[in-house]
């Protein structure tokens, strides 16, 4: 007998995949998480009925929510990722030889664990010396910084449940504040397709609180139409003026330094949706 997992994108368009087994599946304190194997994408970590992340595609999500700002920041120190408990967003962040703190901020501990037990690939760097896992509500973390970090990832699920606050100007507001003075901000921002107020709204939030605001997008296969956005805000750096040439050769399978402003040129209806 086979057996398919699908996930309601929206009331209308579902992505559906042939499973092998279901590794693992729990209700969390937060969440319901499983982890299944699927034969076009190998293992696949869901939260909610959400695909949040898959074995043969996540490298794009994780190098483009990760270099993007990194390299446009000069020399980012500390780092810190809120959400982000499957480890990928770190291991990235940790290919950047000036980075000598990353900091993962995850509300839901299952998350990491099974993780850790389940996705090697991804989650591999949160064992790492430089890497501080702290489990706890990264809403409420990012208020008590002031002036501390180089560059702040927010790795958030979709605007549901835990992460609706983490879509919030109030939230933005104290994310500039934890930032140092030339500090730089990004996050995930849904599909331009499915998720256009939304976009349109967070567009408004965070550039009403960062001077330099951009958005930039990417193709993830699992992800809601394909077509995927992320939100920039930086206090100095503008990531359309530096100098590709000081971009340094890491090991990536998606970014590149010649797609490190290209992303920016956005299709006429995304424009649109900032405009």
């Amino acid at each position: 007998m086979e057996m398919w997992f699908t996930e309601n994108q929206t009331a209308n368009v579902g992505i559906t995949c042939k499973t092998g087994k279901t590794l693992h599946m729990e209700k969390t304190k937060y969440q319901e998480l499983a982890l299944i194997e699927t034969f076009q994408f190998g293992r696949m970590l869901v939260l909610d009925g959400t695909v949040q992340t898959t074995e043969k595609d996540e490298f794009v999500y994780h190098e483009m929510i990760t270099h993007i700002p990194l390299f446009t920041h000069p020399h980012p120190k500390k780092v810190l990722v809120v959400g982000g408990g499957d480890g990928g967003t770190i291991r990235e962040i940790l290919k950047h030889p000036t980075v000598k703190k990353a900091v993962l901020v995850e509300i839901d501990e299952r998350v990491v664990e099974i993780s850790k037990k389940y996705l090697p690939t991804i989650s591999s760097a949160l064992d790492d010396t430089r890497t501080e896992v702290l489990i706890e509500d990264g809403i409420k973390y990012v208020q008590g910084k002031k002036r501390e970090f180089d560059v702040i990832v927010v790795d958030s699920t979709d605007p549901v449940g835990p992460a609706v606050g983490l879509f919030a100007v109030d939230f933005y507001r104290a994310v500039y504040e934890a930032l140092k003075d030339d500090g730089i901000f990004v996050a995930q921002t849904e599909s331009p397709f499915y998720n256009d107020e939304l976009i349109s709204k967070t567009f408004k939030d965070i550039h009403s609180v960062f001077p330099i605001t951009r958005l930039y997008h990417c193709a993830i296969p699992t992800y809601p139409s394909g077509f995927w956005s992320f939100t920039l805000g930086s206090k100095k750096y503008d990531p359309l003026t530096i100098d590709e040439s000081n971009i340094q050769d890491i090991d990536t399978k998606y970014y590149t330094k010649n797609i490190h402003k290209s992303v920016f040129s956005l299709p006429k209806f995304v424009q649109n949706l900032i405009d």
